[in-house]
């Protein structure tokens, strides 16, 4: 039996370690994964993945793939706002005839006078520069969201948090970011930690988004709300293209993908 994980997150690397430890002997299961970089791609291995992709696969090389290394199973364990990723495993399946399974990590659900919830990073650009005024808008949603933020939100009044690797820092550099501006920081972060931050910053608004827990965001929102700050919370994206399909919200669940021998 040989799985795919479309890995590149937390949750990816819990899947493969659990896969992976729980496996009989090295022939009875075989894990690949895909990353769309080097740093997921050494995680992936880390974890346990016997081979890995680490370059982004199109809808056709994703197929050549499925096809040539025979994979009877592809885990979609791809971030929740990576809905061209989700949509492009689903179509890719379904045109080889490969089973498909998506990890969806457990929504969160926020309520308070000052978290505004909208559906994109474009609204969120326009909502947070209306709550912000003069004040600084912390941005918390990742490095390729900005884009979309910047149409609305002068940079000089932005701060952003990406992660402390050269691509992120280019990237922001060529949106007119400069360096005072970026804060390059890898991880999730305690409410106090992000309390301090977003204090030292003179902060009025936060910009992130609905990734779950796994993502850190509760600790965002709570410390955003102590510090009575406006939240601007980008949801998830919805993909219809998952209506009918396997979707399972606990690592865990995966344990019985190691035990295929007994069906």
């Amino acid at each position: 039996m040989n799985i795919l994980i479309m890995a590149g997150t937390k949750d990816a690397r819990d899947i493969i370690k659990l896969l992976s430890s729980n496996r009989k002997n090295s022939e009875s299961l075989t894990i690949y994964a895909t990353t769309v970089t080097n740093y997921g791609a050494k995680i992936a291995e880390d974890a346990g993945a016997d081979i890995v992709y680490s370059k982004p696969l199109s809808g056709e090389k994703l197929e050549e793939v499925l096809k040539r290394e025979e994979i009877g199973l592809l885990i979609d364990a791809t971030h929740p706002f990576a809905k061209f990723a989700t949509i492009n495993a689903i179509k890719a399946c379904e045109h080889v005839d490969v089973n498909y399974v998506r990890f969806e990590r457990p929504p969160l659900d926020f309520e308070g006078e000052k978290i505004h919830k909208v559906d994109n990073f474009e609204e969120a650009g326009i909502l947070a520069n209306e709550l912000s005024g003069d004040g600084t808008v912390f941005h918390l949603a990742g490095v390729n969201t900005l884009k979309d933020i910047l149409k609305n939100v002068l940079s000089k009044k932005l701060i952003v948090r990406v992660l402390p690797n050269l691509i992120s820092i280019k990237q922001c550099n060529e949106l007119g970011i400069s360096g005072e501006k970026i804060v390059a920081m890898q991880g999730t972060f305690s409410k106090e930690f992000n309390k301090s931050l977003l204090k030292e910053y003179d902060t009025k608004v936060i910009i992130t988004k609905e990734s779950g827990e796994t993502g850190g965001v509760s600790e965002k929102i709570d410390a955003a709300q102590e510090l009575d700050l406006d939240v601007v919370l980008v949801t998830r994206p919805k993909i219809p293209e998952l209506e009918g399909k396997i979707v399972l919200n606990s690592v865990d669940k995966f344990e019985r993908l190691t035990h295929l021998d007994d069906d």
